[in-house]
Order: C-alpha cells, then sequence, then structure tokens
C-alpha cells in the first residue's frame, strides 16, 4: 500500500451499469480489478452492491452495502497482498466469513481479521452493510507487534476500541473529502492506534496508541454527538460522558488537550449555527426566540449578549443586513 500523503474518495454501484450486466461488469471492475476476489451471487434475486472508498496513507476504508453472494480469495490471490492486513466491520444483515477453517464474524459489529497471504472467503447471507479497512502492514506492526494472535477469531461488538474505531470511521466516511496531507495522515494515524488497540496491543504501544490516536478520535466523535445535541439546553459533560461511558473529568480534560474547554466549544457552534440560520432565507419564517431555542439557548438575553460580542452585532442586525444583501 503506498504512502501517497493524500485523500481521495471514489464509489461504484450496480446501479451504474446497465440493468443485464450488473453482475458480469461488478465481478470484472470490483472484484477482478479492484479488490481480486471471485464472486457468486446467493438465490435468483437480481444483484446488488454499492461501495465507497476512502483512501488515506497506510489505509484504505471500504464502505457499502450487498446483496446475498459469496466472495471469496483463492491462495494466488491472496499471496498479491502480503503487505496489508484488512479487517471487515459487519454493520447489518447476517454474513459469515471463515479462514484457516475457523468462523471471524459473531454478529452486527464485530469485526473480521484477516490475514494476508491466506486463502478467504466472505459470505453475505442476507442483503447487509460493511465497512473494511485495508492497512499497512508493516505500519501496523510497529504498534502492534504480536498482531498474528488476532488471526482466526473475531473482535467482538462490544470491544472498546473497535466501537470507538467504527464511529471514527463513519465520521471520515460522512465528511468532506480531505485536502491536507497532513490532516489526512494525522486521521490515517488514529485509525492506525485504534486498530492496534482493537488487535490487543499492549504495553509501551498500547500507551502510545492511547495517547495519540483514541483521544484524537474520542474527541472527534465527542465533538460529532455535541453538533447533533446543539439544541438541547441540558447538553453538558455529564451528558456526554454518559453517553461515551467516560467520566465528566475526563471529557473537560480532553477539551483542555485540545487548548479549549467544553463549554467554549458547545457556544462558538451554537452561535455560528444561529448565525447560519439568520442569514439564510429558508429559515425567515422563524423569529429571534425561537433560532435561540432551536440551538439550546434558554435565555434570549445571555444569545443576544454573546451573539453581538462574536459577531458585531445584534441577531436582528444580522438578519437584517442579509436581507439586505439578499435583495441586491
Amino acid at each position: 500500500m503506498q504512502d501517497t500523503g493524500t485523500f481521495r474518495r471514489a464509489s461504484i454501484s450496480t446501479a451504474d451499469f446497465p440493468e443485464g450486466q450488473r453482475l458480469q461488469m461488478w465481478r470484472e471492475i470490483y472484484g477482478r480489478g479492484i479488490t481480486n476476489v471471485d464472486i457468486d451471487p446467493i438465490g435468483d434475486a437480481p444483484f446488488r452492491a454499492s461501495v465507497t472508498f476512502d483512501l488515506l496513507p497506510n489505509v484504505s476504508i471500504a464502505g457499502g452495502t450487498r446483496s446475498p453472494a459469496h466472495y471469496s480469495v483463492t491462495h494466488d490471490q491472496a499471496s498479491r497482498f502480503k503487505d496489508i492486513l484488512v479487517i471487515s466491520t459487519l454493520r447489518s444483515g447476517s454474513a459469515s466469513a471463515t479462514q484457516f477453517g475457523k468462523e471471524l464474524i459473531s454478529g452486527v459489529g464485530s469485526a473480521s481479521v484477516i490475514a494476508p497471504q491466506a486463502p478467504v472467503t466472505s459470505t453475505m447471507l442476507t442483503e447487509g452493510s460493511f465497512v473494511t479497512l485495508a492497512l499497512s502492514l508493516p505500519a501496523l506492526a510497529k504498534l502492534a507487534p504480536h498482531y498474528t494472535k488476532a488471526f482466526g477469531r473475531s473482535i467482538r461488538h462490544d470491544n472498546q476500541a473497535l466501537r470507538l474505531l467504527t464511529q471514527y470511521v463513519g465520521i471520515v466516511q460522512g465528511g468532506e473529502p480531505l485536502t491536507d496531507a497532513a490532516t489526512a495522515k494525522s486521521v490515517s494515524d488514529h485509525l492506525m492506534d485504534l486498530t492496534a488497540l482493537a488487535l490487543g496491543t499492549l504495553g509501551d504501544h498500547a500507551e502510545l496508541a492511547r495517547l495519540r490516536g483514541a483521544a484524537a478520535a474520542r474527541l472527534t466523535v465527542i465533538k460529532s454527538d455535541i453538533l447533533r445535541a446543539l439544541s438541547n439546553n441540558e447538553l453538558s459533560t455529564e451528558l456526554i460522558a454518559a453517553l461515551h461511558g467516560i467520566s465528566p473529568r475526563y471529557v473537560r480534560k480532553l477539551f483542555e488537550q485540545d487548548g479549549s474547554s467544553f463549554s467554549d466549544f458547545v457556544l462558538t457552534q451554537r452561535l455560528s449555527r444561529a448565525h447560519d440560520m439568520l442569514t439564510d432565507r429558508r429559515c425567515g419564517h422563524l423569529t429571534i426566540i425561537q433560532i435561540s431555542h432551536e440551538n439550546g439557548f434558554g435565555d434570549l438575553s445571555y444569545f443576544n449578549r454573546t451573539f453581538r460580542r462574536k459577531f458585531g452585532g445584534t441577531p436582528t442586525d444580522v438578519r437584517e443586513a442579509a436581507r439586505l444583501r439578499q435583495q441586491d
């Protein structure tokens, strides 16, 4: 896997192909051209699949949906990927994966660790979704020297590092493509650290992974959860901590290490979203107090005061200025 230092996103779907050629083209383009696997559908229903790839330094993410089918990698095919370790997490549906004669999947949310250079068969038994990481083995081995202990077994759905890894991957997939090479490398490092922890790395390697990758990923996921809860005027460190199974003190510490605070981040995001709503004509039917409440402000005077301090004008001033610009 080449470390390009860049981030790229690409998608492929059977819906893009002519209806009568979807299976044939999926086998050729996805099966032989991209993943080097053999594909055999199960049942007589029309074959459907779609995958989005996010390519980072040392890590490739593939997430998508599939109808029932067998995906098989022969010994000859597997030999071409000697420097890649694959971890695949089942997001929905029912699936099976076997390698070395052992079952690698233990239900939704679990992950299978697929060893390089060995045949494997993965089967979607029903229509379902998945996310798969292909990681540079030389880079990962530096963080998890005993990675081979994970071969032939499943990582359970309640593994905390795996759950955090899955959440973090979801944020990467749902965000805009990264254009800055340094940021892409940082995200890749976080993914590698979380993977090492999910594989069970120990000692100094585990400590490094926790301090660097797990903390950064945890803060990213927390911020994402905060953005979804801005309208809740009872949003607090206690609420977020309970959601993540950590202490309020640790939540505050994560923000302090990031050079901020929980309350400052929440206030900034609330004010920014209120500003966006005030300048969006689609929100023109909402009153100032409605926008205030929609963004978690229970006190209108406090909203007006903090808004003016940040933007140099009252909410009414900002809305009127936006209206005048839109009329020009």
